[in-house]
């Protein structure tokens, strides 16, 4: 496979104990000691009113770290191909539409059915940002955030445009949890460009590998790591809080996953 190419602008991250990039990387880095906590759901800024009461906690975790990437990038959200990835959308949702269903009364809430769509955090973003760049929402299992990266990078390297990447996955509630446990939910979002800029955290070259998975260091940490698919991204967010040059193996397909070289301060 090519090898794909991209800097870094920014990042946005929300999980427990996880309130946005800054401090993330600081527990990533060693800096300061993990203290885990719920996630607090900030309210979704931008949407109108009526919009912001028929959002769930996915679309509120989705459009935060979207905001928080978008707002350190100095770049105009409305001007950025955005690609939304998820394991599994909105659990909560889809658990109280089954609850219906099962029920004598099988009348769904039309807000609960048009927040069941996969890309419904897609829809709620164009209207909060009046975005009308291309936008695509994918699945991939485990492999979510690698798949949405390598999404990213093929439109950074192809098209020569600056791309959000937001990544996203919430728990589920009881009996989904028995089947797919999810521990806590977590979200990171990534500015991508095609050239170094005056804000670029790092480069990366990324390519398809055999090679075994990084580990994560940081204490704390491994069972969100291990058990939300966007944390799946957590030991290259630990690279790039210790901003050192590193090779980072992401998991992505049960035989195939991604090595990820970053490089600091170079053009």
């Amino acid at each position: 496979m090519t090898r794909l190419r991209a800097f870094i602008d920014s990042i946005g991250v929300l999980g427990p104990g996880l309130r946005d990039w800054p401090h993330t990387a600081d527990v990533l880095a060693g800096r300061t000691p993990y203290a885990h906590a719920p996630t607090e759901l900030p309210p979704p800024a931008g949407l109108p009113s009526v919009e912001r009461r028929r959002t769930g906690p996915v679309v509120k975790l989705a459009l935060a770290v979207g905001h928080e990437a978008v707002a350190a990038s100095g770049r105009d959200a409305a001007t950025l191909a955005t690609v939304f990835s998820s394991s599994g959308g909105d659990g909560q949702n889809c658990h109280a539409i089954c609850e219906t269903l099962a029920g004598d009364d099988r009348k769904l809430s039309p807000t609960r059915f048009h927040n069941s769509v996969h890309n419904a955090p897609a829809g709620y973003w164009s209207i909060a940002t009046h975005a009308m760049a291309p936008s695509n929402v994918l699945c991939a299992y485990d492999g979510s955030f690698a798949a949405g990266l390598l999404d990213s990078l093929c439109q950074v390297v192809i098209d020569a445009t600056p791309t959000l990447l937001i990544a996203y996955d919430g728990e589920y509630p009881e009996p989904l949890n028995a089947v797919r446990p999810v521990p806590d939910t977590f979200a990171v979002a990534m500015v991508l460009a095609p050239e170094a800029g005056p804000r670029t955290l790092a480069r990366i070259d990324v390519a398809l590998t055999d090679t075994a998975s990084t580990a994560l260091t940081q204490p704390g940490l491994e069972t969100l790591w291990r058990g939300n698919a966007a944390a799946r991204a957590l030991p290259l967010l630990e690279a790039l809080a210790a901003r050192r040059a590193a090779n980072v193996v992401l998991d992505y397909l049960p035989e195939t996953r991604l090595q990820v070289d970053i490089t600091f301060g170079t053009p």
